[in-house]
């Protein structure tokens, strides 16, 4: 079974547009946040270099396989979103180690 490719690119653009919206529809005139806002905070940028440098990775082996990229730059490309990607899993797994620790405290 073949699964259709999903790239990072696709699913942050995906994740961008989910978040933008016209507005609250119990309320008239009022505005949910936007995508605006979101695009200063710090963990958002970190979120978009992580879905670019793993869009480059995957832009540099489609360029290899049709022969316009060399070797150096595709391992160079991959080696720079695996990382990125690490880092992520990392990061994450430390906001989730630090929650399930609030959570145990005694109040």
């Amino acid at each position: 079974m073949k699964l259709p490719a999903f790239h990072a690119a696709q699913s942050y653009n995906l994740a961008k547009s989910a978040l933008k919206t016209e507005g609250s529809p119990g309320k008239a005139g009022d505005a949910s946040p936007s995508v605006k806002g979101l695009e200063e905070n710090p963990a958002f940028k970190a979120v978009h270099e992580v879905a670019s440098s793993v869009a480059e990775g995957e832009k540099a082996a489609m360029n290899y396989m049709t022969g316009s990229a060399d070797p150096h730059s595709v391992v160079e490309a991959l080696a720079k979103a695996e990382l990125a990607v690490q880092t992520a899993v990392t990061v994450r797994d430390k906001v989730v180690e630090a929650y399930q620790e609030l959570i145990r405290m005694p109040i």
